[in-house]
């Protein structure tokens, strides 16, 4: 098929103070890249290309320009695209550089466009309706917001709870923590936390020490990555080191091997959108399997169209550990997709509908 493509744009809103270590988000910008066969426009595919400002590094106000480029090399290819080869020698040739959120949306859209243009991107039990179990997400704030959500996730029958931490009064964390524990001593409450780097190589040690005294699940990023104190604390932490920021920029298989091999942290953390896209993070997955390392996947705040995406994305491996997928509801002004967040889960709802096209 002869390859065309086009692109819009939309900022979504979110429906609450969207606080993490790294300050506050009121929204969040996507495109939308469609791509189609130049003999039959009828039917497109659709990907979401949503960097995320202070971690992708291809986040920039120079970024749209790069986005309306790269449609234009698409559109200009002139040779016939079929089958996985022929479509990542056109990534290479369209993407001059390590574009991890473009990649996502053009795999995204291919995949899509391929299967019939009907959101469908793999072939599996995902949009069937077989459910994926995900963490709940609480989201930074002052204690009675922060107790509400934790309050809310566990009634809506989420049995593993995420905190950011580190951007609050560490004891006031910590307060939280041990409420958690007081007040669902008797439910399986499983306690994740993300520090986005927050904490500082002197007192690092001391602070995982504090909060492995509540029974914590794994702690994401507590340092700033490429700091060399990294590979010492993967081996003093009293609670399992998850790493996400960690991996950003690394495309080679060979550094991605030394990486994990050097530090040998408990598990990694998958976002296509920063982890070089769904190729990329198959071949993560991959290592840190051969290394012993766990993995789970979840969004980067994608709307629902990257959401489904990653949600169908993960269903092609055995789901063991709670992904972090469950971010669908965060915005006021969502696409509507028929995706369901129900009893700790996530689902596709096959005889649900998604938005309108008017809705670009």
């Amino acid at each position: 098929m002869k390859l065309q493509a086009s692109y819009f744009k939309k900022t979504f809103t979110f429906g609450f103070k969207a606080r993490t270590s790294r300050g506050l988000m009121r929204d969040k910008t996507s495109w939308f890249i469609r791509v189609w066969d130049k003999e039959n426009p009828a039917i497109a595919g659709i990907g979401e290309c949503g960097p995320l400002p202070g971690l992708s590094p291809e986040a920039g106000p120079d970024f749209e320009g790069i986005i309306e480029n790269v449609v234009k090399r698409i559109n200009d290819f002139d040779r016939i695209v079929e089958g996985e080869e022929a479509f990542y020698f056109l990534l290479r040739e369209v993407l001059s550089g390590d574009f991890s959120s473009l990649k996502f949306a053009l795999e995204t859209a291919w995949l899509d466009l391929r299967n019939g243009g009907v959101k469908r991107i793999y072939h599996n039990g995902f949009m069937e309706g077989q459910p994926i179990p995900i963490n709940g997400l609480v989201w930074m704030g002052d204690l009675d917001f922060m107790m509400s959500q934790i309050n809310e996730k566990v009634a809506l029958g989420f049995r593993c709870i995420k905190l950011k931490v580190g951007g609050l009064d560490f004891d006031r964390e910590c307060d939280i923590l041990r409420y958690i524990r007081q007040k669902y001593f008797r439910e399986d409450i499983v306690i994740r936390l993300d520090a986005n780097g927050a904490f500082k190589t002197d007192d690092v040690l001391y602070k995982l020490n504090q909060l492995s005294q509540y029974n914590i699940h794994s702690i994401e990023q507590p340092l700033k990555p490429g700091l060399f104190e990294t590979a010492e604390l993967c081996r003093k932490s009293p609670i399992p080191l998850a790493f996400d920021e960690e991996l950003i920029g690394i495309t080679k298989y060979e550094d991605k091997v030394r990486l994990l091999t050097t530090l040998k942290p408990q598990f990694i953390i998958l976002k296509p959108t920063l982890h070089g896209g769904l190729k990329e993070c198959s071949e993560w997955i991959s290592i840190a399997e051969n290394l012993k390392i766990g993995w789970w996947i979840t969004s980067a705040l994608e709307s629902n169209v990257g959401l489904n995406a990653i949600c169908q994305f993960t269903a092609n491996y055995p789901v063991t550990l709670p992904q972090g997928l469950g971010t669908g509801m965060i915005y006021e002004n969502n696409l509507s997709a028929p995706l369901r967040v129900e009893k700790g889960t996530i689902r596709y709802d096959p005889a649900g509908v998604w938005y309108d096209s008017d809705a670009e």
